[in-house]
C-alpha cells in the first residue's frame, strides 16, 4: 500500500542520517540494533556505546525495551482490545479506571486541548474512525457521517479524578495518537539510561530521541521532503541528548476524486484541517519528546503564523517549518 511505502520511506531517511557529524565515534563497535512494529508504525532502537556490556547484553537491552513497547501499547492504543483506551471508548459514558500511565498522557493530552481551545482535540476519535488512512483506495466520509460523529467531540467531557476516567457521552473517544508516541520515546530514554548505555537512538517513526551523542560528535538527523518516495531531505540538524519530532499532512493520505485528505482533521468541520504547514519538525532536550509530539500536531493546525508564535514563546523548543512550494522557515535556534 501507499502508505506503507512512505512509511519505509521516512523510515530509511532517519535510518541514513542518523550519523556523526564527522570522524568515528570513539566505540569502534557497531551499533546493536532491532526493530519491531508498534502504534502502527516501525520501531528501532540502535545501541552506540554499550560500556562494558555485550552485544549480547545489549541485545537483551533492546529486547527488554519492547516489552515496554507491548505494555505501553496495551494501555495507549485505540484500537487494541481490552487497553485502557479502548475501555474508555467502550463503556458508554461510564468510568474507567486506569493506569497511572494512561492518566498521565490522557491529562497531556488535555494540556494541549486548553492550549489550543480545542482546536487539538484528543476526543476526535469518533471522526477519524471514518478515515482509513492505510487504504489507497479509501473514500472520504459524508456530510451526514461528519456531522453525526462532530457531536461528540468537545474534550470537556473528559472527567478525570484519580485513576477514574469518565467520558462525558456515551460515544465519545479518546485518540492519544497525536501524543502518546512522545511520551513512550521519553521513558524508552530513560530505560536505556537506567541500563548503562550512554549513545542510543530511539527512532519511533517520526519521533527521535538520542541518548547521549555518538562518540565525540553529535548524530544528523534528516528531515524528509514532503511526498517524497524516494527518501530526499531538504537538510540535517545536529542532536546530542535531544528529540526531534516531525508531523506533516504528507504522512498519512489518501486522494479521492482528485482531492487530497490527510490525517490532522478539523475539529470543528471534521475534514482536513487547512493549513499552510506541510510539515513541522519540532527539536528540543532530553525528556521533551512528548511534548515536542503534541507541539508538532498543533503546529500543523494553526499555521505558520500562529505556530511560530507558539514555539518562539516557549523556552528550549524549536521548530523548522516546511510550507508549500518546499519553502523553510525556522525558529533562530533550531539550526
Amino acid at each position: 500500500m501507499k502508505s506503507l511505502t512512505r512509511m519505509m520511506a521516512a523510515f530509511v531517511i532517519i535510518a541514513l542520517l542518523i550519523i556523526p557529524q564527522t570522524g568515528c565515534a570513539s566505540n569502534s563497535q557497531s551499533p546493536v540494533s532491532d526493530q519491531n512494529f508498534f502504534f502502527d508504525t516501525i520501531c528501532q532502537i540502535s545501541i552506540y556505546d554499550m560500556k562494558d556490556m555485550s552485544e549480547e547484553a545489549a541485545g537483551e537491552v533492546i529486547g527488554q525495551v519492547f516489552e515496554k513497547c507491548r505494555m505501553y501499547e496495551s494501555l495507549l492504543s485505540k484500537t487494541a482490545e481490552g487497553s485502557d483506551v479502548w475501555n474508555i471508548n467502550h463503556a458508554g459514558g461510564k468510568p474507567v479506571t486506569c493506569d497511572d500511565i494512561t492518566i498521565h498522557v490522557i491529562k497531556r493530552g488535555l494540556d494541549f486541548c486548553e492550549m489550543t481551545d480545542g482546536r487539538f482535540d484528543i476526543t476526535v476519535g469518533k471522526v477519524t474512525d471514518l478515515y482509513d488512512f492505510h487504504d489507497e483506495n479509501a473514500v472520504p466520509p459524508t456530510g451526514e457521517e461528519l456531522k453525526e460523529a462532530l457531536k461528540y467531540v468537545d474534550y470537556h467531557q473528559v472527567k478525570v479524578e484519580g485513576n477514574t476516567v469518565t467520558m462525558g457521552t456515551d460515544q465519545g473517544e479518546i485518540d492519544l495518537g497525536a501524543i502518546a508516541k512522545g511520551y513512550i520515546a521519553d521513558r524508552i530514554a530513560d530505560q536505556l539510561r537506567e541500563a548503562g548505555v550512554t549513545s542510543a537512538i530511539i527512532n519511533l517513526g517520526g519521533n527521535v530521541e538520542c541518548v547521549g551523542s555518538k562518540g565525540d560528535y553529535d548524530f544528523k538527523i534528516g528531515i524528509e521532503k514532503p511526498y517524497s518516495n524516494q527518501a530526499e531531505i531538504v537538510g540535517a540538524t545536529a542532536l546530542s541528548d535531544g528529540t526531534v519530532v516531525t508531523s506533516g499532512t504528507y504522512e498519512r493520505f489518501f486522494e479521492y476524486d482528485g482531492v487530497k485528505y490527510h490525517h490532522i482533521i478539523d475539529t470543528k468541520t471534521g475534514l482536513p484541517v487547512k493549513t499552510d504547514v506541510v510539515g513541522v519538525s519540532i527539536k528540543s532536550g532530553a525528556g521533551q519528546s512528548e511534548t515536542c509530539d503534541g507541539l508538532s500536531t498543533t503546529c500543523l493546525i494553526l499555521g505558520k503564523e500562529e505556530a511560530m508564535k507558539l514555539v518562539e514563546s516557549m523556552d528550549g523548543v524549536e521548530a523548522l517549518f516546511i510550507l508549500e512550494g518546499d519553502k523553510i522557515e525556522t525558529t533562530d535556534g533550531f539550526g
